[in-house]
């Protein structure tokens, strides 16, 4: 098994329980960590995941819907990537919201939810 990160997935998105976040949306970060086995295989797109359509994919269900609560974005994002790329074997997904409204001062708040088959 081997090892894919992308890590830091930056999105515009409108997620959250506050109206003000509907309206004002804020900066979302995604971490997706992928574990495939593509050690031993030839150097081709096809014998591992291709983590470029990973990123679109992520980049459009993260904008595409309106959640509440971060942790159902990272439920919801996992379950999607995992039924989409049979190659994963098992998969970390962290969003974090570096600006959520909190009455101080806080570099991250994320949420991390893990899958595997």
């Amino acid at each position: 098994m081997g090892r894919i990160v992308l890590a830091g997935i930056e999105l515009y998105a409108r997620h959250g329980v506050h109206a003000e976040e509907e309206k004002l949306g804020a900066r979302f970060v995604v971490d997706v960590e992928m574990e495939v086995a593509f050690e031993g295989k030839p150097d081709a797109i096809g014998s591992t995941v291709d983590y470029g359509a990973v990123f679109r994919f992520v980049q459009k269900l993260a904008t595409e819907q309106r959640f509440y609560l971060i942790e159902a974005l990272a439920d919801h994002l996992a379950d999607a990537i995992l039924e989409r790329f049979g190659e994963i074997r098992t998969l970390v997904v962290r969003v974090h919201k570096p600006h959520a409204p909190l009455p101080g001062v806080v570099r991250d708040v994320f949420v991390e939810t893990t899958r595997a088959r």
